[in-house]
């Protein structure tokens, strides 16, 4: 695959790299392995430093890196300034928690005949990352804050369309004061992730993606017996019951499924709606979705920008038409644009049934699913029959519904009256065919981490574990 920026909004070809050599690729490898040993005798504060001062380039080049983001996959500038924030926030949070996080746990010594018995938390040592091109910042800095200040390293395959962001993800590492080596990019196209992944110094990998290349990447790492974190597809439900404020769930709806131009994993796709209250809520919902602004996402005005490819509007549109092929409704939107630039409008579609597309598939675009739900148990039924189990949403004032949704709905993530979204400060990932293992908080810190269980008999000293920090 061509490594290269190609303008989303125009079509144009701006920027074109070569594809790394192999020995290249050795290179970057053995210099994160020497960055990993460098790193071991350092300490969490010193690292928080270097996590700090990242996040400070960050704010300071916002509009810039922004402007990037934007020029490289269409997300409206807006979004990517938003994005870039997001990042310096999780760098901030990562420098400031983590001595807490991977602080020594104790054990109940008497429990097991120890002196002194402890849980220490330590790196693995170089991690791959295989990163998508949707959140080209975000993505990658909330498995590279976590996994630095632990003490690995990384190497990243970033989504051959953005490379810019790739390149500048290693240059802000290294400006911040990281050795060299601890984070490098890798401008190579799929062919050569096995290559990496085999290769005896890198110790696990984590990916974002695809169901097929999650699958290819768990083959490899487990015949490698190799570590691997996977966050992957997503078709997640938006649940409304006749309590909701349908004002503002027609709001969020519109929001939860336009974000990042519908191109998100955590982007709500199927919206069940209770009959008591499902033509209320589609007419707001039309509406809505009618009334958000297509066009150059560089214009502050613009709520929805171009997809990232020319491939993924065609993929969505001819999802929708199987659809209609198939008796669905077209409520809004529907038909691809003419001229220049990827762009497809906010579309919703009802009437759905199990022999069309939308109706298994996830739909990376601004396109909805409307569904009818006549109680509880159905709308349970149609959110969690699907391969995907990432997030999800449910909107009910009722206290005894929203405890049910929390347990009953079949995902990673739930959010009752709000938009599912990621937070440095809580676990996320998914469930069934979306992966497994978890990023962010201390969950994903440590899983990249030995947990070592360490007992000590007479002699040991009687001082309490909890004091160190490695």
């Amino acid at each position: 695959m061509a490594i290269s920026t190609t303008n989303p909004a125009t079509g144009q070809v701006l920027k074109t790299y070569d594809p790394m050599s192999d020995e290249q690729i050795d290179g970057a490898i053995e210099r994160a392995d020497l960055a990993f040993r460098q790193l071991q005798g350092t300490t969490i504060a010193q690292r928080g430093e270097w996590l700090t001062a990242a996040a400070d380039l960050l704010d300071a080049e916002r509009d810039e890196t922004a402007r990037m983001m934007t020029t490289e996959m269409g997300k409206t500038y807006a979004a990517a300034k938003a994005e870039v924030t997001k990042c310096a926030t999780a760098c901030r949070f990562y420098a400031e928690n983590a001595e807490k996080m991977l602080a020594d746990e104790p054990a109940d010594a008497g429990a097991v005949k120890a002196k002194r018995a402890f849980v220490r938390y330590q790196p693995i040592g170089p991690v791959l990352a295989v990163m998508p091109w949707n959140f080209p910042l975000w993505q990658v800095m909330r498995f590279a804050a976590p996994a630095l200040m632990a003490g690995n390293t990384g190497l990243l395959k970033h989504a051959s369309n953005v490379p810019q962001t790739a390149l500048y993800l290693e240059d802000l590492f290294r400006r911040a004061g990281f050795p060299e080596g601890a984070f490098s990019t890798l401008l190579v196209g799929s062919e050569a992730v096995e290559k990496v992944l085999s290769d005896p110094r890198v110790r696990a990998a984590t990916l974002t993606g695809s169901e097929g290349a999650g699958r290819s990447i768990a083959q490899i790492a487990g015949r490698e017996l190799k570590k691997t974190v996977l966050e992957l597809g997503g078709s997640d439900p938006f649940v409304v019951m006749p309590s909701a404020d349908l004002d503002r769930a027609a709001e969020v709806a519109t929001t939860a499924r336009c974000q990042n131009n519908g191109q998100s994993c955590i982007a709500a796709k199927r919206f069940i709606v209770h009959t008591d209250v499902f033509d209320a809520f589609a007419e707001k919902f039309a509406a809505n979705m009618s009334a958000l602004r297509v066009g150059d996402p560089m214009d502050e005005q613009t709520d929805v920008g171009p997809l990232a490819s020319k491939r993924g509007r065609d993929d969505i549109h001819a999802q929708v038409q199987d659809a209609v092929d198939k008796g669905a409704t077209v409520l809004c939107g529907g038909e691809k644009p003419a001229g220049e630039g990827w762009y497809y409008p906010p579309t919703v579609v009802t009437d759905l049934r199990p022999e069309m597309r939308m109706w298994s598939e996830e739909v990376f675009g601004p396109v909805a699913g409307l569904y009818r739900a006549s109680s509880y148990e159905e709308a349970i039924e149609i959110a969690n029959g699907t391969s995907f189990g990432l997030g999800s949403n449910a909107w009910t004032t009722d206290p005894a519904e929203q405890e049910r949704f929390a347990t009953d709905l079949d995902a990673g993530n739930v959010f009752i009256n709000g938009m599912t979204t990621s937070y440095p400060e809580l676990p996320f990932g998914g469930v069934k065919n979306s992966g497994y293992g978890r990023e962010l908080s201390a969950t994903g810190m440590r899983e990249f981490c030995n947990t070592k269980t360490v007992w000590m008999g007479e002699g040991a000293p009687s001082g309490g574990a909890g004091a160190h920090a490695e």
